[in-house]
């Protein structure tokens, strides 16, 4: 349903001064038509659409200042217009607004003119979104970045400016949003969702443009698969009426066969749901082509909870009641491990003893040992049924275990860091994160998984990214496919940072003494275990106990087809 959005008071009143002004009004003539109620700007946007245009007799340092606050307005052609009235005329032809943003603490911004027209700006950078809508935390925050200006009739003009805007930390949400671009893991199965930031005007014709005609993200590209061939462009403008987006392919797409077609159709029906369209009309020169969305792999995963109690191992259906998973419970029972992970389709478990041993429990009852190496985590196990496992002083030895018990060195694992306190494989097989030490620093970082495209057997990580940096960090968990859940506690309390793999993070607290996490389908279904047995889930923005006497709170990679 369409949402009505109101204009503000002040808008309406700037309006009337403009119309009062003018000599009258026109009473005949074409109508001119305009923006219908579904195209019209949030309130919250409205007010970043017009920035402050120069004033007359500003000095350089005011220029400079009021050239950064329009960064906030890209206007509704995301053409920053009222940016580009700071800088003199050739200038404001070749800046590049789109090259990127940088995310900073508008407190910290200190302009300082060194000569005259020679303006510095000292900037506090958290971080960074470069030219195909990536976000990253900045590495380096202090940042200097220089203006050059010259008099255009009596006023202060830009000459030279860095490309890109820059923008409060305040402020960027507000203009920019996160979209997801989907794309395919190696195997076909499953939907992946690579994050990105855009402004939302026009966000579903930057979302196609993104998915067909860019790349995904550098430390995600080589983990995942497109439909769409190179050759294959989509046009710009993506008109959505109501929430039907229309998607105009070049001619190029008519080569595909019918099901590279209905994948590049599944991937860009997913992609821009994330925009709130719900259907895509797929066109080819703006002929509609017969195209439907092909069957993923979900990885959803239920909502009862999977614990050990005194009772036995399964999933809380109900009071005190326990639903076992055949063939796994019986051998959690027996061996009591301190960890334990299942498969999606529960033929298969991963666990870790209080021993330190990594174990295989199978369905038919029947285990092995994987990996009795001192030092290991938690193990975790990939949608092929394979588990990975490594010493947290040795992340150089990183090893997954085939199906059939074949060890697998994977090449390139956590570069730069010196100790592994967690590790997760997400939930379709792509992405790994985990919760290191570099630099003497705790830190979250994610990378992206490179397989055999034949047998999915892991070759090497990607480069790894970092996502936060942390205060210490005692469990690790995959919330949903773009969220990770970081635990971390002391005698005070606990904390749970719940951190978008490319996005921002929030952090709640719990009481003290919280000992695992587990995620669940969305990040309101997020548990964790207290060393006392208690078992608490997320109400609004705390945590409540649901359950007693937990032994083990285990995690779950998905659900049977």
């Amino acid at each position: 349903m369409t949402r009505r959005r109101s204009i503000p008071i002040l808008l309406i009143a700037m309006l009337a001064v403009v119309l009062t002004a003018c000599a009258g009004l026109p009473t005949s003539g074409r109508i001119n038509y305009g923006l219908g109620t579904a195209d019209a700007p949030d309130d919250e946007e409205i007010s970043f659409l017009l920035p402050d245009s120069p004033q007359p007799g500003a000095s350089p340092v005011q220029i400079v200042e009021g050239f950064m606050r329009a960064g906030s307005g890209p206007g509704l052609g995301a053409n920053w217009d009222r940016a580009r009235e700071f800088l003199t005329e050739d200038f404001a032809a070749e800046w590049r607004p789109e090259a990127g943003v940088t995310v900073d603490v508008l407190g910290d911004r200190f302009p300082t003119e060194n000569t005259e027209g020679n303006v510095e700006v000292a900037i506090s950078a958290v971080a960074t979104v470069d030219d195909i809508g990536t976000y990253e935390r900045a590495a380096v925050g202090e940042r200097l970045l220089g203006f050059e200006l010259v008099q255009v009739d009596g006023e202060w003009r830009i000459s030279f400016a860095p490309d890109g805007v820059v923008l409060d930390e305040n402020v960027f949400p507000r203009v920019f949003h996160r979209y997801a671009v989907m794309y395919f893991d190696p195997s076909w199965q499953y939907l992946v969702p690579d994050s990105r930031w855009f402004p939302t005007t026009n966000s579903a014709g930057r979302v196609a443009q993104a998915l067909v005609d860019g790349p995904p993200s550098a430390w995600l590209a080589e983990s995942v698969a497109s439909a769409f061939p190179e050759s294959v462009e989509v046009l710009p403008s993506v008109p959505v009426t109501g929430s039907v987006a229309e998607v105009d392919l070049n001619e190029a797409a008519l080569s595909a066969d019918p099901e590279t077609l209905d994948r590049m159709y599944t991937q860009l029906l997913a992609s821009l749901r994330t925009t709130n369209v719900t259907d895509v009309e797929l066109t080819v020169e703006s002929v509609p082509i017969d195209v439907e969305a092909i069957d993923v792999r979900s990885t959803r995963v239920p909502g009862a909870p999977l614990v050990l109690t005194a009772e036995g191992f399964g999933f809380i259906t109900g009071g005190d009641t326990l639903d076992p998973v055949p063939g796994i419970s019986p051998l959690v029972e027996q061996f009591a491990p301190v960890a334990v992970q299942l498969a999606p389709d529960r033929r298969a478990a991963a666990a870790r003893l209080e021993t330190g041993e990594v174990m295989r429990f199978r369905e038919d009852e029947t285990y092995e040992v994987l990996d009795s190496r001192p030092g290991l985590v938690d193990p975790s196990i990939d949608p092929f049924g394979m588990i990975w496992s490594v010493p947290r002083d040795e992340l150089a030895a990183l090893r997954v275990f085939l199906p059939d018990g074949t060890a697998v060195d994977v090449t390139d694992s956590w570069s730069g860091a010196t100790s592994i306190t967690a590790m997760a494989v997400s939930r379709d097989g792509t992405r790994a994160a985990a919760i290191v030490s570099a630099g003497g620093r705790s830190a979250l970082w994610v990378a992206g998984i490179v397989r055999d495209p034949d047998d999915q057997v892991p070759i090497r990580l990607g480069d790894p990214v970092q996502l936060a940096e942390l205060s210490g960090g005692i469990g690790l968990a995959w919330l949903d496919d773009e969220s990770v859940g970081v635990l971390s506690g002391d005698a005070e309390g606990s904390s749970i940072l719940e951190q978008v793999v490319g996005g921002t993070g929030s952090t709640s607290s719990a009481s003290a003494g919280m000992a695992s996490i587990a995620g669940g389908t969305s990040l309101s279904s997020a548990r964790l275990r207290a060393t006392d047995g208690a078992l608490y889930v997320k109400r609004g923005t705390g945590w409540q106990p649901t359950a007693s006497d937990v032994l083990l709170l285990a995690t779950q990679q998905g659900a049977p087809e």
